[in-house]
């Protein structure tokens, strides 16, 4: 039995890390703190519960079953933190939810003290590792320590099954899904912890054995409840940062054909290569270095070479948007090999802005490399050569090139696409 609450107390201080991966910024959250110090507090409720830890805890204090109460209030500790903690998560006015939450650890703080006097007053001389409950179910003042902290958890539970029940139906989404875990959670530690425990000991009051429901049935399942609270209160507030760590691993791998193009031109600072680097930073890191590099490749843009993969494109039925696009990475590869050639830019230069500049987030930019067609790692087109889409004129008819600019006279703008 000690492995297997060892392994769900571990479960719970690493959930406990994940969500305090920021401290400075977690601590100012009330609801943060409340839920790491309810998991912490079940994982320490898990480790004092093992009959190693009771053994050791009996042994370094030298009073016979003082684990005992350490456990029992450990548990009303806990109790109490999952009451705090659903009553931030609630929300409301500060002052209201204030008072509820010193309501909560005064009576929980009385709970405890009670716990403590009544184990002095008790007579427990002889030792109960994982049958304490049951042995002293007849003992005057460890029967009513034992009954108290029953009590008082199971009334935490029956309060938070109830909450989750009422507020299931106003909410929607990962909210949702975290209180049915946690509903799922609390409904088993009444049946399967806090009903088999007080079933074991009515049945020591009628005369008969039951004791198996106490020392074999309710540790499993008081483990596996916290496990499911757990999970419901950090459903909500880890899986939309792993998500996002997700989309952006995927947006950054979706950049590479883009960031292999440009990234000969690109100025600015060079990523860190931590292997630790999560990868919403890797993917703001390529962002701002491809950006910087669109900065660079801007004087080299060849607009009749944009206006005809355009009007190509349009021709062959693309939405405008797409024909956009086109049209821009067909630019930009040219812009790529122009700046590789060390070639002079173009004498008029114009104040194009590319799509992927005018919208936020990286979106823009996958649009743009995927526009280019080119597996990660290679260039988008060989240097000295155009994009194919670049000459559109049907077979058979004459391409006349432009003519140089004379002295005095000046390359007219090309038309911006009325586009969005």
């Amino acid at each position: 039995m000690s492995l297997v609450v060892y392994l769900a107390a571990v479960v719970f201080g690493m959930t406990s890390v994940l969500l305090l991966r920021r401290p400075r910024t977690a601590l100012r959250n009330p609801l943060a703190v409340s839920t790491c110090v309810a998991i912490v507090l079940g994982a320490l409720v898990l480790a004092c519960a093992a009959p190693v830890t009771l053994r050791t805890v009996n042994e370094l204090t030298g009073v016979t079953n003082f684990g005992a109460p350490l456990t029992y209030g450990m548990l009303s500790a806990y109790s109490c933190a999952v009451l705090v903690l659903l009553i931030n998560w609630r929300g409301g006015p500060r002052p209201v939810v204030r008072r509820m939450v010193l309501r909560s650890m005064a009576a929980y703080g009385l709970l405890v003290a009670a716990i403590v006097v009544l184990f002095l007053l008790a007579d427990a001389d002889t030792e109960r590792l994982t049958d304490l409950d049951t042995y002293y179910a007849g003992t005057p003042f460890m029967r009513e320590m034992i009954l108290l902290y029953l009590f008082g958890h199971s009334a935490a539970m029956l309060v938070m099954c109830a909450v989750c029940v009422k507020w299931g139906r106003e909410v929607g989404g990962l909210l949702r899904t975290g209180l049915h875990l946690i509903l799922l959670g609390s409904l088993l530690d009444v049946v399967g912890f806090s009903l088999t425990k007080y079933t074991a000991v009515v049945a020591r009051w009628a005369g008969h054995d039951l004791d198996f429901l106490s020392t074999t049935v309710a540790p499993p399942m008081a483990s596996l409840a916290a496990l499911l609270c757990s999970a419901g209160f950090a459903l909500p507030r880890l899986l939309p940062p792993v998500l996002a760590h997700r989309r952006g691993l995927e947006d950054y791998r979706r950049l590479a054909p883009l960031w292999s193009l440009v990234r000969s031109v690109s100025t600015a600072p060079a990523p860190p290569s931590a292997w630790w680097q999560l990868p919403r930073d890797r993917l703001q890191w390529r962002e701002v270095s491809i950006h910087d590099a669109l900065l660079t490749l801007a004087p080299y843009f060849d607009h009749r070479l944009r206006t005809r993969v355009r009007d190509s494109a349009l021709r062959e039925g693309r939405s405008a948007h797409d024909a956009r696009l086109t049209a821009e990475a067909a630019m930009l590869a040219d812009a790529a090999c122009r700046a590789a050639a060390r070639e002079e830019p173009p004498e008029a230069a114009g104040t194009y802005r590319l799509h992927a500049t005018e919208v936020s987030g990286p979106s823009g930019l996958v649009e743009l490399a995927q526009a280019l067609h080119r597996p990660p790692g290679r260039s988008a087109a060989p240097c000295g050569a155009r994009p194919p889409a670049a000459s559109s004129a049907p077979p058979g008819s004459t391409t006349t090139r432009p003519a140089p600019n004379r002295p005095g006279t000046t390359r007219p703008e090309p038309e911006e696409p009325h586009v969005a």
